[in-house]
C-alpha cells in the first residue's frame, strides 16, 4: 500500500460515523448491507448522511457496493483493510519479534472456520 492510499483510508476513518459504518460491514461479512440496514443500526441516519459517508468510504476503498434488485448492497473491502494493517505493521519488529507479539495476538480473527457439513 501507498502512503498516499494509507493517508486517504485513515482519513476517511478519522469520522465517527464512516467507523462505525466499517465496523458495522466487517460484522456484516462478505454478503454486506443494504444501505437501509446501515441506517437502521446507526440510529435512522439520513439518506443524504449516509450516502455521503459510504460514498466517502468507496472512494477510500474500504467499501464498495454492488446492486441487489433496488437495493444497494455494501461490504467492506477485506484486503484494502488487511493492506493497511499491513502498511502500519511492515517496519514492526525490527528483529525483535517480541515487540509485535501484543499486535499480532490482536489481529488474530475470533472466527472459526465452519466445518464443512456432510450431506
Amino acid at each position: 500500500m501507498e502512503e498516499s492510499q494509507a493517508l486517504a483510508a485513515f482519513a476517511a476513518l478519522s469520522q465517527e460515523t464512516r467507523l462505525r459504518i466499517v465496523r458495522l460491514l466487517v460484522q456484516g461479512g462478505p454478503e454486506g448491507m443494504a444501505a437501509g440496514a446501515i441506517g437502521e443500526a446507526l440510529g435512522g441516519a439520513t439518506t443524504s448522511r449516509l450516502s455521503f459517508h459510504l460514498t466517502h468510504l468507496e472512494h477510500s476503498g474500504l467499501v464498495q457496493s454492488r446492486r441487489d434488485g433496488r437495493f444497494i448492497i455494501y461490504s467492506a473491502v477485506y484486503p484494502a483493510l488487511a493492506e493497511l494493517v499491513g502498511f502500519l505493521m511492515q517496519d514492526c519488529c525490527q528483529g525483535h519479534p517480541e515487540i509485535c507479539a501484543p499486535a499480532v495476538a490482536a489481529l488474530n480473527c475470533a472466527c472459526a472456520p465452519t466445518p464443512a457439513r456432510k450431506a
